[in-house]
């Protein structure tokens, strides 16, 4: 005889799907959330916390809240790799904060730099990192001067909110936006309409987990749409009428999958809805059982790109969208904004390289000066940690170069310089296993100096943990951080490779070479080798990544 209790035992345990009926948290994140919406936290952050510091905040809010404003509490400094999965987390916690704020689509006005430049040098140490999703991040933030950058930054119409937690994040957008000569169209009204609608809204601050969004009419897909949560592709249709492919389910971290193209065409003044009923879907269906299958990836992944459209248009939508082409190709293999570069209105825009994406509030205050003296107004962040200052007219653009190197901001970068990213690593960041940030710098200058001649497109990704901020699996040359043991037999920093990622033309995450791995210390012996090898074997025309599908192992060693 079956009783109830094994009847029960044999159904499928739910996902935690509230469309389902599945409204009990069934893990701690999830119990938070119930008890109280993240963006709560904003008035006892004023009212409370920055009143009575560090010791009086909840730790519900101080390691979950406070994330739907764009704060994590910092690494304490001095704990190694070897203790980040070890300790909990109020032992690895500091007093300090990292502070993100959220630059939509990269757009800066020279007052907005100037504003971030002050509040990095008054109350983050001079610290202020460009993100891979047009971000600024600072450290070293104390909870006793949080009202007033919120202050400073609302004045001039940027803010933290919804930068970090389960939330809609930083919304990517291509830095040329409405200048850019090829551009299919300007993304910049659909970017706002979706900022203003969704961001901050208690509708959708309580999401299975993050949800990152790119909205683009780049014709060198800048914004890496494949990778992202939800994506609208610029494309031209059959009876020429510019608008949208819309792309869902993208992301990385240790369970990485590339986006699918759901097939409609969406009209510019549909975007909003749409952005509405793919971010429901995912509030709605998106699974709140398991943290690590909480994205939307896995649920696209299940349903299919046919139940998934079905569900948009019928259950949210209420009508049909017609289908559409496929983005065209990219329009180069380096999807960035580098170097001189004509705009549609006969100026010039400024693409330039900080170093792995640090600068700092001194350098930003200089940037603001030099755009502001050579006639310019506007600046951009870039998904690949880059700058770009706008509208330089003709006559002043060698002016303007001859300044930005001058401060060791490269306009015409070595290829090593121009694809290096690392993400933040374990000087701040609790996940970290490995720093990153030095390392890489320290990389550049090596391959700058023992491949002076190397100019083939290539980028380097450094991750200090599996979790692929820095998108290793998509890189030419992927480092994903972790303890190896050395020559010595003493462990120590170093990374697992992963060879030959790419995105765009042949999309395909890094081969994985059994046992690759290399020191920290090691790491440029390890790429020069490995570089050398392409440059001898290489075939004309053949990309780095097209290389490593059929190089040797022993040649990838």
């Amino acid at each position: 005889m079956t009783t109830p209790a094994s009847r029960h035992h044999k159904r499928p345990r739910g996902e935690g799907q509230w469309a389902l009926g599945y409204r009990e948290p069934l893990n701690k994140n999830e119990e938070n959330k119930k008890n109280d919406d993240g963006l709560n936290v904003r008035q006892r952050i004023i009212d409370v916390y920055s009143k009575r510091g560090f010791d009086s905040i909840d730790p519900a809010d101080l390691r979950g809240r406070m994330r739907w404003y764009g704060l994590y509490t910092q690494r304490k400094p001095g704990i190694d790799g070897g203790k980040t999965a070890i300790l909990e987390p109020e032992e690895l916690d500091d007093r300090y904060f990292m502070l993100r704020v959220r630059i939509d689509g990269g757009q800066l006005s020279l007052e907005q730099l100037r504003v971030l430049a002050d509040i990095s040098n008054l109350y983050g140490r001079g610290t202020a990192d460009l993100t891979d999703r047009q971000n600024i991040q600072y450290h070293w933030i104390e909870i006793e001067a949080v009202p007033d950058i919120w202050a400073r930054l609302e004045a001039v119409g940027l803010s933290t909110t919804e930068a970090c937690g389960d939330t809609p994040r930083v919304i990517l957008g291509c830095p040329l936006a409405g200048i850019d000569t090829e551009e299919v169209l300007d993304a910049t009204e659909q970017i706002r309409e979706v900022h203003d609608r969704f961001i901050g809204d208690p509708a959708y601050s309580n999401l299975p987990r993050k949800f990152k969004t790119a909205i683009s009419g780049c014709p060198a897909h800048c914004t890496v749409h494949e990778i992202n949560d939800v994506a609208f592709v610029a494309v031209v249709n059959e009876h020429g009428e510019k608008g949208y492919d819309l792309w869902v389910g993208g992301g990385l971290s240790t369970n990485p999958m590339f986006g699918k193209r759901i097939g409609v065409f969406v009209r510019p003044d549909q975007v909003g809805d749409v952005y509405g009923g793919v971010i429901g879907i995912f509030r709605d269906y998106g699974y709140r059982r398991l943290r690590h299958r909480a994205r939307i990836k896995f649920l696209v992944n299940d349903w299919g790109v046919e139940k998934f459209r079905d569900v948009l248009q019928t259950e949210y939508l209420k009508e049909d969208l017609p289908d559409g082409p496929a983005p065209e190709q990219p329009r180069d293999s380096r999807r960035d904004h580098v170097g001189v570069h004509p705009q549609k209105d006969g100026n010039f825009y400024v693409g330039f390289a900080p170093r792995v994406g640090r600068v700092d509030g001194d350098k930003l205050h200089l940037i603001a000066d030099l755009a502001e003296r050579h006639g310019s107004a506007r600046v951009r962040t870039t998904v690949e940690q880059k700058m770009v200052i706008l509208d330089v007219a003709p006559d002043r653009v060698d002016s303007l170069v001859a300044e930005l190197e001058a401060i060791d901001l490269q306009v015409n970068p070595s290829t090593f310089r121009r694809q290096t990213m690392a993400c933040t690593g374990i000087e701040y960041c609790k996940l970290a296993i490995v720093e990153t940030k030095a390392t890489a710098s320290h990389l550049i200058d090596e391959l700058e100096k023992r491949l002076p001649a190397f100019a083939e497109p290539l980028t380097i990704n450094v991750n200090g943990c599996p979790n692929s901020c820095a998108r290793i699996q998509v890189a030419d040359i992927g480092l994903k951080g972790q303890l190896v043991v050395n020559d010595q037999g003493e462990q120590v920093e170093g990374f697992q490779i992963h060879l030959g990622g790419s995105l765009g033309v042949n999309p395909g995450f890094g081969r994985k070479v059994r046992g690759l791995k290399t020191t920290a210390d090691e790491l440029p012996d390890y790429v020069e080798r490995v570089v050398t090898h392409f440059e001898e074997q290489k075939k004309d025309g053949e990309s780095f990544s097209d290389w490593v599908q059929r190089a040797d192992e022993a040649d990838l060693k």
